[in-house]
C-alpha cells in the first residue's frame, strides 16, 4: 500500500507485513525503556535531552522500516547513527565518550559503504525504490552493491567484523540504552534491512547464501568464545548479543524458507530476551553499584523477581525448550539441513556452529547466573528488590520468552513471522512444546516439594569441616563463578587467539586507527616545515610529471 507518492508518482514510503510487524516491536521496545528508565535513570542531568533523543530515535527507526526508497532510508539511517552516539555518551563513564565516537565511526564508515552500493543500483537499474527492484549476481557491480549494503546491516545488528563497538557500549553506556539499542532496536533495524535486500532487492544465489553462511556461523563460535572468558556482566552480555546475530544471518543465508523464517524469528526472540537480561542486569546494578563478576554473588533471596526474569531469559537465549530461543534456534537448524538438498556439502559445518555455539552459550550462563545470583556474596550488603518501574519491564519480557515458545506456532509465527513473508514455509520436524511444559512443571514441583521436606525437619548441627569453613573466618575459599572456564584461555591455540583479541587485533576500529595514524605520521615526517625538503619533493614530482607527459608524446 502506498501512502506518500513523490512526484514521479513513486512511492517513497509503504506498508508490507514484515515492516508493521518490526514496526510494532519498535514501539513496545521503546515504551519498556522508557518505563525503566523512570527507575534506573532518576536524578540524572540531562534526562530532557535522553528522553528527547529517544523519541526521535523511535521516530527515525520507524522511518527505516517504512521507507520505500533507499534515500530516504539512508537519511532516516544515518541519524540513527547520531542518535546512538548522543544516548551512549549518556554514560558518564571514564571511558563512554571514546565508546560513542567507536561507534559513530563504525557506524558511520560502514554508512559511507552503504551510499557507494545505492550508487551501484542506481547505476544498474535506474531506481532506488525497493518495490522496483530485482537484481541479480550476473556482474561484479551487482555482487559489489550486495556487500556493500550488507555491510551496513552487519554494522547496525553487531556482526563480525563491524562488532566491536557492542560490547564496549553494553559496559559503558547506560544500561536502558543498551537494552533499546544495541539489544533491540539496532538488531531489528540490521536483520531487517539485511533480510530486505537479500529477499527483495537482490536475487539471491548459492554463492553469496554461502558468504552469509560463514559470517553467520563465525560470528556465533568468536563472540561465545569471548564471552566465556568475560569477567564483566555487562560485557559478557555484549559478546552474546554479537554471538546470537550469527543465529539471524544463519537462518537468511540458508536461502530456504524455514531458515529465513528461524532467522527472522530469531531476530525478535533475540530483542526479548537480550532486552530482558540487560534490564536485569541493570536492576544489579543499580542496587549494588558494580557489575564486576568478582564482587558479586547471592543476589537471588534478596533479589527473587530479577534472580527469576534473569534465569528464564539465561534459559532462553541458550536455547532451552520450551523457551521461544529454542524454538527460532529450531527452525535455524531445520533450514540448515534443507540446504543439504540442494547438493550443499558444508552444512554440517554450519549445523555444528550453530548447536556447538548453544552449548558454549549455556556454559557461560551457568557461570553467570553462579557468579550474581548464587554462590556467596562478596561482602555483607542490605539489599533489596527494585521498584515496580524496574521490575515490570523485565517480568513483561520474561513472560513472552515463555510465551512465545510454548505457543511459538500458534502466537508469533502465526500471527507475526509468517504473514511477513512472501513465502511457503514448511515445517521438516516437530516436536512437542506443550509436553515439555508439563514436564518442566512437574519437575519444578517436584523440585519444591523436596525443598519443603527438607525444611520441615530439624537440622544437624555438628563441627566445621573441610569444605564447609565459614567466610568470614575464610575469606580466601570464596569461589565467584568468574573462574569458572579460565583453563579455556590456556589452551594452545585459544591462547594465542585470547592475546591477540586482548591486543586489539581483531578489532576493526583499533586496526583502522592505528593505519590512519601511522600514515599520518609519515606525512608528518615528510612535512617538516624544513624548505630544501620541499623542494626536493616538488622536484621529485615534477620529474614524474615530465616522464608520463613525454611517455604519452613519444
Amino acid at each position: 500500500m502506498n501512502l506518500v507518492p513523490d512526484l514521479l508518482g513513486k512511492a517513497l514510503f509503504k506498508v508490507d507485513g514484515m515492516s508493521v510487524f518490526i514496526g510494532i516491536f519498535i514501539v513496545f521496545f521503546s515504551l519498556l525503556t522508557i518505563v525503566y528508565s523512570l527507575g534506573f535513570m532518576k536524578k540524572r542531568k540531562g534526562l530532557g535531552h535522553y528522553y528527547l533523543y529517544i523519541v526521535l530515535t523511535i521516530v527515525a527507526s520507524l522511518g527505516v522500516v517504512f521507507a520505500n526508497n533507499l534515500i530516504i532510508l539512508m537519511i532516516f539511517w544515518g541519524f540513527l547513527g547520531l542518535l546512538l552516539y548522543l544516548l551512549i555518551d549518556f554514560g558518564g563513564k571514564e571511558r563512554t565518550s571514546y565508546t560513542a565516537k567507536k561507534a559513530f565511526i563504525i557506524i558511520g564508515g560502514t554508512d559511507a559503504f552503504m551510499l557507494l552500493g545505492l550508487a551501484f543500483i542506481w547505476h544498474l537499474n535506474g531506481s532506488l525504490n525497493i518495490d522496483k527492484l530485482s537484481i541479480a549476481f550476473n556482474t561484479r557491480l551487482a555482487v559489489l552493491a550486495y556487500l556493500c549494503l550488507a555491510a551496513g546491516a552487519f554494522a547496525k545488528a553487531g556482526a563480525m567484523p563491524f562488532h566491536t563497538w557492542v560490547p564496549d557500549t553494553a559496559e559503558d553506556a547506560p544500561t536502558p540504552v543498551t537494552a533499546f539499542l544495541p539489544a533491540s532496536l539496532d538488531k531489528l533495524l540490521g536483520i531487517y534491512f539485511l533480510a530486505r535486500i537479500s529477499l527483495d532487492v537482490f536475487q539471491m544465489d548459492p554463492a553469496m547464501n554461502r558468504v552469509l553462511l560463514i559470517v553467520g556461523s563465525v560470528t556465533i563460535i568468536a563472540a561465545v568464545m569471548m564471552a566465556l572468558v568475560q569477567h564483566d556482566l555487562k560485557r559478557l552480555l555484549g559478546y552474546h548479543a554479537v554471538s546470537q546475530v550469527g543465529y539471524m544471518v544463519l537462518g537468511i543465508g540458508t536461502g530456504v524458507p524455514i531458515g529465513i523464517a528461524g532467522g527472522i524469528f530469531h531476530m525478535l526472540n533475540h530483542a526479548i530476551y537480550k532486552s530482558c537480561l540487560f534490564l536485569s542486569g541493570g536492576a544489579v546494578e543499580k542496587k549494588t553499584g558494580t557489575t564486576d563478576l568478582s564482587k558479586l554473588g547471592g543476589l537471588a533471596k534478596f533479589m527473587p523477581i530479577t534472580f527469576i526474569t534473569f534465569l528464564i531469559a539465561s534459559f532462553a537465549i541458550s536455547g532451552v525448550p520450551p523457551f521461544n530461543g529454542f524454538a527460532s534456534k529450531w527452525m535455524v537448524y531445520q533450514g540448515i539441513i534443507e540446504t543439504a538438498k540442494a547438493g550443499g556439502r558444508l552444512w554440517i559445518v554450519w549445523l555444528v556452529a550453530a548447536m556447538f555455539g548453544s552449548a558454549l552459550t549455556l556454559a557461560s550462563f551457568m557461570k553467570l547466573i553462579h557468579a550474581v545470583f548464587l554462590g556467596q556474596p562478596a561482602k555483607n550488603r542490605k539489599i533489596t528488590e527494585v521498584g515496580p518501574a524496574m521490575w515490570i519491564p523485565t517480568v513483561l519480557l520474561a513472560s513472552l520468552c515463555v510465551i512465545f515458545g510454548v505457543f511459538a506456532l500458534a502466537i508469533p509465527l502465526k500471527m507475526l513471522i509468517l504473514p511477513s513473508l512472501n513465502m511457503n514455509v514448511v515445517f521438516t520436524g516437530f516436536w512437542g512444546s506443550g509436553l515439555a511444559t508439563i514436564l518442566l512443571i512437574v519437575g519444578i514441583i517436584i523440585g519444591f516439594i523436596i525443598y519443603l521436606l527438607g525444611t520441615a525437619t530439624k537440622t544437624r548441627q555438628t563441627e566445621i569441616f573441610v569444605g564447609g569453613e565459614t567466610l568470614k573466618d575464610n575469606p580466601d575459599m570464596r569461589v565467584s563463578g568468574t573462574e569458572f572456564y579460565n583453563t579455556v584461555s590456556d589452551i594452545g591455540i585459544l591462547k594465542f587467539i585470547y592475546k591477540m583479541a586482548e591486543k586489539k587485533l581483531f578489532d576493526i576500529y583499533e586496526v583502522g586507527k592505528s593505519i590512519t595514524f601511522g600514515f599520518n605520521g609519515i606525512l608528518r615526517y615528510v612535512h617538516n616545515g624544513i624548505l630544501p625538503t620541499y623542494l626536493a619533493w616538488c622536484l621529485l614530482g615534477m620529474i614524474i610529471l615530465f616522464y608520463i607527459l613525454f611517455k604519452h608524446i613519444w
